[in-house]
């Protein structure tokens, strides 16, 4: 059994983890680390959904070897794999195979000890052992329990107990074992107890060999003792967080132990060490000559050489850590750059730091920082397994396998069943009385240092009632795990990351590179062969076509992706073909597979069987695209190329017919003959072609280009020893008389014929595409030449071709001719033809086509020997206004431009804007420019007729000077005024400002304009418009009529009761119509309601602006004036009431009596109310009738008079508890008692009370600083006013301390000065012995600063200050005017006559105390 056990199994040598006997074959960028594409992050790993998984299972040691392993020992979901559970994937139709997804698999194999465990808990039941504490691994395991004893076990397959060491005797005296350790060579073990001794025993025979009490202070247990790779030498580390090196001697048969410190903890407490140990193999490495030691304190970690003298090579701390986080420390021998050195890894919190420990050439040890880890967790375990994989555990007992090149986490574990034991009772000491700092408390919170320990590739965890180990699984194993779960994707993407060596934590894989891809492709066939069988067995037998598709989907691309990476095709196409074959739904979704591989050229070749097979089911599925892109990208050579010939033909496959001629019969012309014959007679016949002729015409002419091109259709090129015989093929086909199968009716050249009528621009192209690569070969120039004299036979004279086709080719010949290196010869006769053709003005139709085809003709220079005049003749006859202007442009005629412009229907628009690019730009001389410019003023009224508005902006910008000769050809009166409108505008931009320019006639006459076609833009004109003259605009506003404008100016003018009396004036008449209507109304029997109303509106229209009028005069006049004001329009409003008869005159009369009570409203603000009452009373509607018709106006009053009323009296009730408050707290602010820091002065530094007798005046400050007045006097602290009571005094000590800024500082600086300058006099009087000091208040005033923050706090109001409101307020009542309508007299400088007064009724505000 011992060839299963784990020691032979798993427990391999240190030479095997590190591939020392590959060390050639190490990646050398493994040092440098090498970029991972997307390196995934932990919280993605661990948010991903994870498969459901059976209960956790232990298995036991004996049944390891990967044939007995259950489908579910301890596998946990690893990154990637839980992909197959997601349903996202149902939806897609084809499942690539993604070789990016990273699978790891089970990586770690976790099997409990079952003998240890089970003989953990008996000792525990039947010797009192206690519980586990402690666990340590070599090639034996040792375990150490609560009561003293350590139990030692072997690595068997029985983990028998061979030997029980100690008492529970000594266990009571010592305490609990709290660390372990055993020499390389298992024939030690050191024990350390919670009391602080340590014990040392044979492992051979079970001796104790010596007991040790003394090695470092006494009341400390101890938390680690370490062998180092010298048996003589050990090092142990105590709760006081000291480290003290054991030296074991024999002497006369007599052992001792002499002990040193290393390290003391007075320093900063260590808690965790780690001693180099060196593999097996590597005894003679360089470094072990220096004893390397690690120690991790709390804030750093040192790395020291104990030998040949002790000396501290390294510190380094962690960094920012959580305090309760353990420090973790782990050495490993790592191949780096084809040498190996040790890493030493250690981390505090979640940051993994890596230092590489080598020695120099001098002697000396050199650390260079590595790349650091950083994972979202609190690690409290840090192990190396091998050179390239960590396990760490973090705080929630999770394990996470690391790949450190990579920094990919491999696996994640949960360790919740396992019940870590956990060291805290050691590092708190508690055997020993807690006799331990704070933060060594709370880091033994989490420390489990003693319950992992790792040997040789193996790990082990001490449970409370079970011990349990971790070992990398070997590849085949890890594969094996997911075959058993039946992941047979994942498991295929796991072997073939081992395939191309990207797999991580690989063991067992050895050996040639060539030899390790062959074992590896070999395990991948049996897979791929056991997952078709299994797909196969578990098909859905009934249900949906759907279902089974769906099934296949995922099994049929993934066998022909592995297949065609490992280069398997005879796999694909014979065995697992031929299984598939046997279910038809998958042998469809097999050949509907290749499609994907076909086209990306990686499968080239098909089996004859199976080409057949994929025609029939593309055939027969109707899936003709796919077929024609899979036979375009195979080798002919497996084609039936008959039965594909027929297929095609009768599928219309085009692509694919021309293709298989090609390859497979280097047949180039076949397929042009085929296609001719279906295109040809429908042209020849007039037909329109359907849809699926002009595919396949379009076709013909792309494959003609190609073959010419000497490419091969539909991709790449024709072989190079074919392409002069292919272009020859062409042409002669092209040239032919005649066709194969010609009737006696059909026309000379029928190819060229057809491909003319087809699509003369492109078949055009495709020649003039050809015709570039005729350089040199005379045998394709007359093929040319040839082809050009049969364009004109055809075409020239032919009723058949519209003018833009025989355009199209003189177009072309004209280019071809203008080359520099062209030998084509044409008749020039020719072109005069066609020019006459294109001109002649009889044929009404094509105008548009016509002239863009002789304007493209004029452009390539196809008429370089025409007779300019001539031509110009012509195309004027014609119309041809682009040609024109083409042809004036080449003489440098731009002013006959204009013409051309302006005769063309279709770009008349853009007239304006070449005229003014011509004007603006350089390039033309100022003759050209001149006549331009001559000729547009000529056509101005043309140009305004056309658009007003651009017309105006080019006068604005080009014809400034010339606006008034411009206005005067403008006979329109409409037209004239849209002009004037747009030409005075405000510009943006550039001209902004020529506005201002312009006469103030114009503006005069615009407002005319206005008057007579825009009388409701009049008034925003005169507002935005200054350039008029007054006195010229009333008389043109008074003249049309229009008494808002006039009122306007005249107010403008500062003739406001001018203004005033036009307003009144329109009012009066709007109102005698009113009432006039009123009396037709009655006399014609009828009520015109609707016109009443309007009438109505206007007068209410009317009456707003005249009040606003008065509202905005008023400010400036006194009483009388303003009584001359608004008197008139009072008595006019009351008026016309008495005047209105008739059904609607009582509707009427309420509507004015409201008005009237607007006007009254308004009135009393700048009129008294005594007047506007005794007016009212002397009116005859309202005086002579009773109290009841005057009663609603008289209530509106008084109402409005309590209103106002009360919102004063509450305005100055709240400005008066405001001021209260503010004035109360400034006092108690200013008259607050001041507390002295201490009772000498701080200047001499004496008493204040110096002498017995005399009274001294003392100074506070309210920063608590006292002085005697004499000495701040002295040093020149106060700034004297009018009386001596009134010096303002500064701190001295404050003042000073600003750096001696002087007094503007001094008075910048609140706390330096006293908030009330307080005067104490200490007055003494004898009583017998003693002498009493009293402070005596003198007085309390403010200082400047004070007073500057007192107006600060009235300003926090804007506006007039309360005092001011509270006072004007009272000087109303006292006067006994209580009319609040009209608070003061008008003129008096009240506050409230201001027209910004607004009161801010806001909270107090906030005053420091």
């Amino acid at each position: 059994m011992m060839s299963e056990s784990p020691d032979a199994h798993s427990l391999v040598s240190a030479s095997s983890q590190l591939n020392l006997m590959e060390i050639d074959t190490i990646d050398d960028k493994e040092f440098d680390i090498p970029q991972v594409d997307t390196p995934p992050t932990l919280e993605s790993i661990l948010n991903e959904p994870e498969d459901e998984e059976e209960p956790f299972v232990l298995e036991d040691t004996c049944l390891l070897n990967t044939e007995n392993i259950d489908a579910h020992s301890c596998d946990t979901s690893s990154l990637a794999s839980s992909d197959s559970g997601d349903p996202s994937h149902l939806k897609r139709k084809k499942k690539p195979v993604d070789l990016n997804v990273t699978v790891h698999g089970s990586v770690l194999r976790h099997s409990l000890l079952k003998g240890i465990s089970a003989q953990i808990v008996s000792a525990a039941d039947k010797v009192d052992a206690g519980l586990p504490t402690a666990i340590t691994v070599s090639r034996v395991i040792a375990v150490g329990t609560s009561h003293g004893l350590a139990l030692v076990f072997g690595k068997d397959s029985n983990q028998a107990l061979r030997l029980c060491l100690g008492t529970t005797a000594t266990g009571a005296e010592y305490g609990a074992v709290s660390a372990l350790s055993i020499n390389h060579d298992c024939s030690r073990l050191l024990c350390g107890f919670a009391k602080g001794q340590i014990t040392m025993w044979d492992l051979a025979n079970g001796k104790l060999l010596r007991t040790i009490t003394d090695a470092h202070p006494p009341g400390t247990a101890i938390l680690h003792v370490k062998f180092t790779d010298d048996p003589t030498l050990a090092v142990c580390n105590d709760s006081g967080g000291s480290v003290f090196e054991l030296a074991f001697r024999r002497v006369m048969g007599m052992r001792s132990c002499d002990s040193r410190c290393l390290f003391s903890g007075s320093k900063g407490e260590v808690c965790c060490v780690e001693p180099l140990h060196t593999p097996p193999d590597l005894r003679d490495h360089a470094i072990t000559h220096y004893s390397l030691l690690a120690m991790g304190s709390l804030t750093k970690i040192l790395v020291i050489g104990l030998k040949p003298s002790l000396k501290v090579w390294m510190t380094f701390p962690y960094g920012k850590s959580d305090p309760s986080s353990v420090p973790q420390l782990a050495w490993q021998f790592v191949p780096v750059q084809k040498t190996v050195n040790p890493i030493l890894a250690f981390c505090r919190g979640d940051t993994v730091q890596f230092l590489l420990v080598k020695k120099e050439e001098t002697g000396t040890i050199h650390v260079i920082k590595q790349r650091q880890l950083h994972l979202s967790c609190d690690i409290i375990s840090l192990s190396w397994i091998n050179s390239r994989t960590m396990v760490l555990v973090d705080s929630h007992e999770k394990l996470q396998v690391v790949d450190r090149p990579s920094q990919e986490i491999l696996e994640t574990l949960d360790l919740d069943q396992v019940q870590l034991v956990y060291n805290s009772r050691h590092f708190k000491s508690l055997a020993t009385g807690g006799n331990v700092s704070q933060a060594l408390a709370l880091v033994g919170e989490k420390a489990c240092y003693q319950s992992v320990s790792s040997y040789a590739g193996q790990i082990v965890y001490l449970g409370t009632k079970s011990a349990h180990i971790m070992t990398l699984r070997n590849w085949r194993e890890r594969v094996d795990c997911l075959l058993k779960q039946e992941r047979f994707v994942e498991a295929l993407s796991l072997a073939w990351s081992f395939h191309e060596g990207t797999a991580k934590a690989v063991l067992g894989l050895f050996g040639d590179p060539v030899k390790r891809k062959g074992v590896v492709a070999d395990k991948m066939v049996e897979i791929l062969f056991q997952f078709a069988e299994r797909s196969l067995k578990k098909c859905p037998e009934q249900g949906k076509i759907q279902v089974l598709e769906q099934h296949f989907q995922e099994v049929v691309p993934v066998l022909v992706d592995y297949c065609l990476l490992l280069q398997r095709i005879d796999l694909l196409f014979n065995q697992l073909y031929g299984r598939l074959v046997e279910n038809v739904v998958a042998k469809g979704v097999f050949l509907e597979s290749l499609e994907s591989y076909i086209i990306a050229e990686r499968l080239g070749h098909l089996t004859t069987p199976i080409m057949r097979d994929l025609l029939a089911h593309y055939h027969g599925n109707g899936m003709m695209d796919s077929l024609e892109n899979c036979i375009v990208h195979l080798d002919v050579t497996s084609l039936d190329i008959q039965q594909v010939v027929q297929v095609c033909w009768e599928n219309q496959l085009y692509d694919a017919m021309i293709y298989v001629f090609n390859s497979g019969m280097n047949d180039y012309i076949t397929p042009m003959e085929k296609l001719f014959a279906v295109i040809g007679p429908p042209l020849r016949e007039g037909r329109t072609l359907t849809d699926e002729q002009v595919v396949m015409g379009n076709k013909l002419l792309v494959y003609i280009s190609c073959c010419l091109a000497g490419r091969a259709y539909p991709l790449g090129d024709i072989p190079e020893d074919l392409v002069a015989q292919v272009k020859n093929q062409v042409f002669e086909f092209l040239i032919r008389l005649h066709s194969a199968d010609s009737s006696e009716e059909e026309e000379v050249f029928p190819f060229i014929r057809t491909l003319l009528h087809f699509d003369t621009r492109e078949f055009l192209n495709v020649l003039a595409l050809t015709f570039e690569d005729f350089k040199n070969d005379k045998q394709a120039l007359e093929y040319q030449q040839r082809i050009v004299d049969i364009l004109l036979k055809i075409m020239v004279d032919n009723p058949d071709f519209t003018p833009s086709q025989v355009g199209g080719l003189f177009t072309f010949l004209a280019r071809q001719l203008a080359k520099p290196d062209n030998t084509l010869f044409v008749n020039r006769k020719l072109f005069d033809q066609v020019l006459e053709f294109l001109c002649s003005p009889d044929d009404e139709s094509r105008h548009t086509e016509r002239q863009q085809v002789l304007l493209e003709l004029l452009q390539v220079g196809g008429v370089v020997q025409f007779d300019e005049g001539r031509l110009l003749a012509l195309v004027e006859k014609a119309q041809f206004y682009q040609i024109c202007e083409f042809l004036y442009e080449k003489k440098h005629l731009y002013d006959r431009i204009i013409d051309c412009y302006l005769r063309d229907p279709l770009r008349k628009e853009e007239i304006f804007s070449y005229i003014h690019n011509l004007l603006s730009m350089p390039g033309y001389t100022s003759e050209e420019k001149k006549t331009v410019w001559d000729k547009t003023l000529q056509h101005i009224q043309e140009l305004v007729a056309l658009d007003p508005n651009k017309s105006a902006d080019l006068v604005s910008f080009h014809f400034l000077e010339e606006v008034r000769p411009i206005i005067s050809q403008l006979q329109d009166d409409q037209l004239l005024f849209t002009f004037l409108s747009c030409l005075l505008e405000p510009r943006e931009g550039y001209h902004s400002g020529t506005v201002l320019t312009l006469e103030p006639e114009l503006h005069e006459l615009q407002v005319g304009l206005l008057c007579r076609f825009a009388p409701q833009q009049l008034q925003s004109f005169l507002q935005s418009s200054q350039q008029y003259r007054l006195e010229e605009a009333i008389q043109i506003t008074k003249q049309y009529h229009h008494s808002e404008a006039t009122a306007y100016l005249l107010e403008r003018k500062g003739d406001a009761h001018g203004a005033f009396t036009v307003l009144l004036k329109t009012l009066k008449e709007k109102l005698s119509l009113l009432t006039v209507e009123s009396e037709q109304g009655e006399r014609d029997g009828t009520t015109l309601e609707e016109e009443g109303e309007l009438m109505l509106r206007r007068v209410e229209d009317s009456l707003t602006e005249i009040v606003s009028l008065c509202h905005r005069t008023s400010q400036n006049l006194n009483q009388k004036q303003r009584e001359v004001l608004w008197f008139p329009l009072l008595e006019a409003m009351m008026a016309p009431q008495k005047l209105l008869k008739g059904p609607s005159a009582k509707h009427k009369s309420e509507a004015l009596k409201e008005l009237t009570m607007k006007v009254l409203n308004s009135m009393s603000g700048f009129i008294p109310l005594p007047a506007i009452i005794q007016r009212i009373l002397q009116d005859p509607v309202y005086g002579k009738g009773k109290l009841a018709e005057i009663q609603g106006l008289i209530l509106g009053m008084l109402e409005t008079f309590n209103y106002e009323q009360t919102l004063l009296e509450t305005t100055t009730s709240l400005l008066n508890h405001d001021l209260h408050w503010s004035l109360a707290h400034l006092r108690a602010a200013v008259t607050r008692g001041l507390h002295p820091r201490q009772d000498h002065c701080n200047i001499c530094l004496q008493q204040y009370k110096r002498r017995q007798d005399s009274a001294e005046e003392i100074i506070i400050f309210s920063c608590g600083h006292l002085y005697h007045c004499q000495c701040l006097q002295q040093k020149d602290c106060g700034r004297g006013f009018s009386s001596e009571r009134l010096q303002a005094w500064s701190c001295y000590k404050c003042s000073s301390n600003q750096g001696g800024r002087g007094s503007a500082t001094e008075q910048g600086r609140g706390r330096s000065t006293s908030l009330a300058q307080t005067h104490v006099t200490s007055v003494h009087r004898e009583t017998g012995a003693e002498a009493h000091g009293k402070k005596v208040l003198v007085e309390a005033t403010l200082d400047p600063q004070q007073e500057q923050s007192w107006d600060q706090l009235r300003c926090l109001y804007r506006g007039p200050s309360r005092l001011a409101i509270l006072s004007e307020l009272s000087h109303c009542h006292s006067n006994g005017k209580v009319g609040l309508v009209n608070p003061t007299q008008q003129g008096t400088g009240s506050i409230f006559n201001n027209e910004n007064f607004q009161l801010k009724l806001s909270p107090p505000p906030l005053v420091e105390e």
